[in-house]
């Protein structure tokens, strides 16, 4: 696991959810948007976008992706040179939103590292729980998510640093 990831603090992730103290959760996601609004310049711009939408964490937004399932989690090595050895990462993250009417799609299109910590897997990873994005000290995206896999919340998580996402959404019925 890279440095810049081991590195980073969570705002908003599981660990700062106490439902039993509401003015805490509260406080954790002022930090946070304190967090986005002072390093702006910083984020990536899709990522940015995103963290700082007033939908993409919320539970009633369709495109949100808050309780959504994965669908597919592909990653790529496109490459060029002669020898095709220039070679770099990508991932497409697609979900069926919670509402089971969208597609949601992330795409990382540099990816630098990851780490895909997994609990029990035999049915699928579970809900989308939480996540948030975050920038390293070299500039990279960090976005971390949790899954509340079965049974509920085992401990999947995943920490991708990247160049920036870029987020999309399709209706079900159009694949």
């Amino acid at each position: 696991m890279a440095a810049s990831i081991k590195a980073a603090m969570a705002f908003v992730l599981s660990a700062q959810r106490n439902p039993d103290d509401l003015d805490a959760v509260r406080g954790h996601w002022q930090r946070y948007r304190n967090y986005l609004r002072e390093n702006q310049a910083r984020f990536p711009p899709g990522a940015y976008e995103l963290a700082s939408s007033d939908w993409y964490f919320g539970c009633e937004d369709h495109r949100a992706p808050h309780d959504a399932w994965l669908e597919a989690a592909v990653f790529t090595e496109p490459s060029d040179g002669e020898r095709q050895q220039h070679r770099q990462l990508s991932l497409e993250v697609t979900l069926l939103g919670a509402w089971h009417d969208l597609w949601i799609k992330l795409r990382y299109p540099r990816v630098y590292s990851y780490a895909m910590q997994g609990g029990a897997s035999n049915d699928g990873h579970g809900d989308w729980l939480y996540d948030e994005f975050r920038v390293a000290d070299n500039g990279h995206l960090i976005h971390e998510i949790e899954w509340a896999g079965k049974p509920f919340f085992d401990g999947s998580r995943w920490l991708i640093e990247a160049s920036d996402v870029e987020f999309s959404v399709e209706p079900r019925q159009a694949r």
